[in-house]
């Protein structure tokens, strides 16, 4: 099966390179071309813009950073409108918006060609061992179509209907995930400053009701004041902002969201924004400086 990628940032190169482990071929393209240069290695070909990729492909995957990023390599110049139409499909992986995968979605259906979102949940690691979660929503036959790469790429992928429910569900699952980042931040650190280890802490909260891979994983790092990112704080405060601007579409109050934002827009501001999300931890201990 060939397939175009779109987007080798932290999660696309890992996504990528696991297509091309498994015998995919894949021609790549990324703003930054000499990004590709690793994919090359693993045998991918070089797109020089994404409509050179959509041209060559009949599918192409894209995992861009944000609503903008995905807007851009659609419809500006060299962009996917101008090699898209029948026969071809274009599933933008991406975690945006509702209302920016609908827009895609129109554009790309106009041209005749077929679209699916597929946000998926998980960062670089599932990534790098084909264990994320794919929350695909949009054509139905595109869906059964790029199956075989969703097995590669994810442990499980589930088809959501219609356009901007897959959007929708990533969004939610990315509020819970900052929320209760935050609140593990704050049991650290009240533990710590209550006179109590923060190790032992994580080692209750591991045999308690509430014991989950992401404690278990990212704590340690935190007490370390190690954050290599594996998902970057400023794309987990984009999610946040945008979970929150669909409680606003449904008049719903999300108020423990809402505190959560405002903690990774101060450690935005304290530059932590390209360590990985955890690093949040740094202002609600009083911090400021980390290891990256």
């Amino acid at each position: 099966m060939e397939v175009g990628f779109l987007g080798l940032g932290i999660m696309g190169k890992a996504m990528a390179a696991n297509l091309l482990r498994h015998g995919f071929r894949v021609t790549v393209w990324n703003r930054t071309l000499s990004k590709c240069q690793e994919l090359v290695a693993l045998g991918a070909t070089v797109g020089e813009t994404p409509a050179a990729v959509v041209a060559k492909c009949r599918y192409t995957i894209a995992m861009l950073s944000d609503p903008i990023a995905a807007l851009s390599v659609v419809f500006d110049k060299n962009g996917v409108l101008e090699q898209i139409g029948n026969g071809k499909g274009y599933v933008d992986m991406s975690t945006v918006d509702a209302a920016t995968s609908s827009k895609i979605s129109e554009a790309v259906k106009q041209k005749g060609g077929a679209f699916l979102e597929a946000p998926v949940s998980g960062s670089k690691k599932p990534a790098e061992d084909g264990q994320l979660v794919i929350l695909a929503a949009g054509d139905k036959a595109l869906y059964d179509d790029m199956v075989p790469a969703f097995d590669i790429l994810g442990k499980k992928s589930f088809f959501l209907g219609e356009i901007g429910n897959g959007a929708k569900m990533k969004l939610v699952v990315n509020m819970i995930m900052g929320s209760m980042m935050n609140a593990l931040s704050e049991g650290l650190s009240l533990a710590d400053n209550s006179g109590l280890s923060p190790q032992t802490l994580l080692d209750v909260l591991d045999l308690g009701a509430i014991a989950n891979p992401m404690f278990k994983l990212k704590g340690p790092s935190m007490l370390k004041g190690s954050y290599n990112p594996a998902f970057p704080l400023k794309h987990q405060q984009k999610d946040m902002r945008l979970a929150l601007s669909l409680g606003d579409e449904n008049a719903v109050s999300m108020p423990v969201a809402a505190a959560s934002n405002e903690a990774f827009k101060k450690a935005r501001s304290l530059e932590l924004g390209d360590l990985d999300f955890s690093a949040v931890y740094e202002v609600l201990k009083g911090g400021g400086s980390s290891q990256a």
